[in-house]
């Protein structure tokens, strides 16, 4: 397949990775300027982001949510055919206090909205390094999941037979208006999940109790730390 991964952070960074070792077609862009890639440890074809929305499959998202309205002038020049996928996760203290996202919008129905598409959560629950770094076989015991939701089966099973192609197991987490269950705070969010639990996590989020659980997490984590302490971190606060 062919990709475009707008966004070189850690998630945009490590799917580039995986998807060129698993042969596909990838092209990642900066939202920015192509100038904005050098010296990332990226795989892929780095372009423009005007080249990168050309012949492309599956156009992947990785931006802090503030940005994402700048991009709809790129957005709109998007083929219908092309599967959007949002990995983005909200944040107030990096994507300053969105209004509407604050008053109970789920995060991605607001990234619709922003960019005038439908899209696909997607690559949103689980850290950089277990994405990178903790993929297994398709049958492995203990194999980590991860949440798709979005309203169109068909481009929810493209990005489901991915992730599984990437070494997890894949649940469909609902429609987009269910990916509020993903979202920080949450038991789902980040906590290197089975399958088994994860479902069993998405059923137990409690969106009012989340906002305040994802705070609380930011306030414990530490310089040093290890990626083991932040899933374990994660489990007790959200689970608590």
């Amino acid at each position: 397949m062919k990709f475009g991964i707008i966004g070189a952070g850690p998630i945009g960074a490590s799917l580039s990775k995986k998807l060129v070792k698993n042969g596909h077609e990838v092209k990642i862009a900066d939202a920015r300027d192509i100038k904005h890639l050098e010296g990332k440890d990226i795989a892929g074809t780095p372009v423009d982001v005007k080249e990168l929305i050309t012949d492309i499959d599956v156009l992947l998202l990785s931006l802090p949510l503030h940005v994402m309205p700048s991009i709809r002038p790129i957005i709109d020049q998007v083929g219908d055919e092309v599967i959007i996928a949002d990995t983005s996760n909200y944040y107030p203290f990096r994507d300053n206090e969105i209004e509407e996202i604050e008053n109970g919008m789920v995060e991605s129905v607001w990234v619709s909205k922003q960019l005038g598409r439908p899209i696909v959560k997607a690559f949103s629950n689980q850290l950089a390094y277990t994405l990178e770094n903790k993929g297994t076989p398709e049958g492995t015991t203990g194999r980590i999941a991860m949440a798709i939701a979005g309203d169109d089966p068909a481009q929810k099973q493209v990005l489901i037979d991915v992730v599984n192609e990437l070494g997890f197991d894949a649940v469909d987490a609902g429609s987009l208006s269910d990916s509020w269950r993903e979202q920080p705070g949450t038991p789902a969010y980040c906590t290197e999940l089975t399958k088994e639990e994860l479902i069993e996590a998405l059923n137990a989020a409690d969106k009012e109790k989340a906002p305040v659980q994802r705070d609380k997490v930011m306030e414990k984590f530490s310089a040093g730390m290890t990626h083991d302490d932040i899933v374990r971190i994660n489990r007790e606060t959200y689970n608590s």
